[in-house]
């Protein structure tokens, strides 16, 4: 997927949760270690982290010093973790999550998917850890 593509699917997202009472700004284009930024529906400051994933994994990867930025933030900043990919959209509260232990795992080097790959520590979040925001029924087979 090109950045192009990621960065209409990142304003869509945000404009989607703003009609649902969310106040947020896209942060894509910026140096900033999330996407969008803003307020939840209940008045909460939030950071939000998403990615776009074209294949099916049942636990969702998240790099551990991705992680590891957003939750230095102040404390009363939520901190969200935005999946979707071609089963659905998940949603993870950061904040109140017990993270699972810290896997090495082969990932691309930079984000915009290179043939090049590095060992990276990341997270495996199980999807039941999510606010499923919905799950596409049909069989991508």
């Amino acid at each position: 997927m090109e950045l192009s593509k990621i960065h209409k699917w990142e304003k869509a997202l945000v404009l989607l949760l703003n009609l649902d009472g969310w106040q947020l700004e896209w942060n894509g284009g910026n140096n900033t270690r999330y996407d969008a930024s803003g307020i939840t529906p209940k008045g909460k400051k939030c950071v939000i982290e998403m990615k776009f994933r074209k294949k099916y994994y049942q636990q969702k990867l998240l790099e551990a010093d991705k992680y590891d930025t957003l939750i230095k933030l102040n404390s009363e900043i939520v901190k969200i973790y935005f999946v979707a990919d071609p089963k659905g959209n998940y949603m993870y509260w950061l904040n109140s999550l017990k993270m699972p232990d810290k896997v090495l795992k082969y990932c691309p080097d930079t984000t915009l998917w290179t043939k090049k790959r590095i060992q990276k520590q990341v997270y495996l979040l199980d999807e039941n850890l999510a606010v499923r925001i919905n799950i596409n029924n049909y069989d991508s087979k």
